[in-house]
């Protein structure tokens, strides 16, 4: 059998807006479906760690364990660390690698977790199958995802609905599945899970702060990121096209009557003992 490797483009890219994204996140506001089994032993890994936040805030939560963040790109792994340190975790460490040909023995962690990872790989069932062979058993594989076609927003806006159909068709085009979060019991069935909990979950962003945050960072994102430049060199949109868009998220972040829901699918998935 040929090696494994990621044959998907990872869409967004490290541009800041992207990390001002994945910064905020937090064990408690991204992984709480998984919090509950976690107990102060346990290893970890965190698959698609990116800055760590959640890596430490789960480091954290296994004082007399240990957390091992993975990601495919080097240099956002020295933010990671730059994170642990400033945490003061001793018990966290991090490396590269591919979730579909992961570099450790069977049966390694207690816990592996990935989060919004799946929607990005070009074979999620494959990954899921490595996640399991590295998962001892009777532990835990945990997955999140968010859902595109299922975020929805108020007040209507053209410009909004052209932003969602753009980015599906580049994420597709780049190899990955935007809308995997309604997938992910289905593709946890297909690797062989048999013992799965399949809830949701969601962000919601409403306040004049959380919408400022959120349609700037998207608003950014549509003109200056890696997603950018990709929806131009494929032909998806042009320029212009996407700083019409990126207007629209900007007019709709000024909106006192403004609200914004993420749907995220998720699957707390046992390892037979």
């Amino acid at each position: 059998m040929p090696e494994a490797r990621e044959t998907a483009v990872y869409t967004h890219g490290h541009h800041e807006s992207v990390l001002r994204s994945h910064t905020w996140r937090t064990a408690e506001n991204s992984s709480a479906y998984l919090l509950g089994v976690l107990e102060p032993h346990m290893r970890i890994l965190d698959i698609g760690c990116g800055p760590g936040t959640i890596t430490a805030g789960l480091a954290a939560l296994v004082p007399d364990g240990h957390v091992t963040g993975l990601d495919r790109e080097p240099g956002i792994l020295e933010r990671a660390r730059t994170v642990a340190v400033e945490r003061g975790l001793a018990n966290v460490g991090f490396t590269t690698g591919d979730v579909h040909a992961l570099d450790f023995p069977d049966g390694t962690f207690c816990v592996v977790h990935a989060h919004q990872v799946l929607q990005h790989v070009g074979d999620p069932v494959r990954a899921l199958r490595e996640m399991r062979r590295v998962t001892r058993p009777g532990g835990f594989v945990a997955v999140r995802d968010s859902d595109y076609a299922a975020m929805t927003w108020y007040p209507g806006s053209a410009g909004m609905d052209h932003w969602l159909d753009l980015y599906r068709r580049v994420a597709r085009a780049n190899g990955g599945e935007p809308d995997a979060g309604r997938r992910l019991k289905s593709w946890a069935l297909a690797a062989g899970f048999t013992d799965i909990t399949a809830t949701s979950g969601s962000w919601t962003f409403s306040t004049a702060g959380e919408r400022s945050w959120w349609s700037g960072l998207w608003a950014d994102r549509t003109v200056a990121s890696a997603y950018a430049e990709r929806a131009v060199e494929g032909g998806h949109a042009t320029r212009e096209r996407l700083r019409e868009v990126s207007a629209a998220w900007r007019e709709w972040g000024t909106r006192e009557d403004g609200w914004f829901s993420v749907l995220h699918g998720e699957i707390l998935c046992r390892k037979e003992a």
